[in-house]
Order: C-alpha cells, then sequence, then structure tokens
C-alpha cells in the first residue's frame, strides 16, 4: 500500500433507484459503517 495514491469512491448517481430504504443514501450517511453490497441480475 506504500506509494499508492487514495481514490474516493463517486457518489451514487442523482436517479439511482433504491430498494428497502425510504429515501436516496449519501456517501457521507455510510462514512465509518459496514455496508453490505449485492449485485444481482435476471437472465
Amino acid at each position: 500500500m506504500f506509494g499508492q495514491a487514495k481514490i474516493n469512491a463517486p457518489e451514487f448517481p442523482y436517479n439511482l433507484e433504491w430498494l428497502n430504504t425510504p429515501r436516496p443514501l449519501t456517501l457521507q450517511e455510510l462514512r465509518g459503517k459496514i455496508v453490505l453490497l449485492e449485485f444481482w441480475t435476471f437472465c
């Protein structure tokens, strides 16, 4: 990790469709919390 630049995650897109939350979230709200990302698709 020495000598590598820190890259911040981009903010979520404005028109992103959210599930299981009453409103959109921001990265600032999630900072310091454990976040589970589940990727799925319809085939």
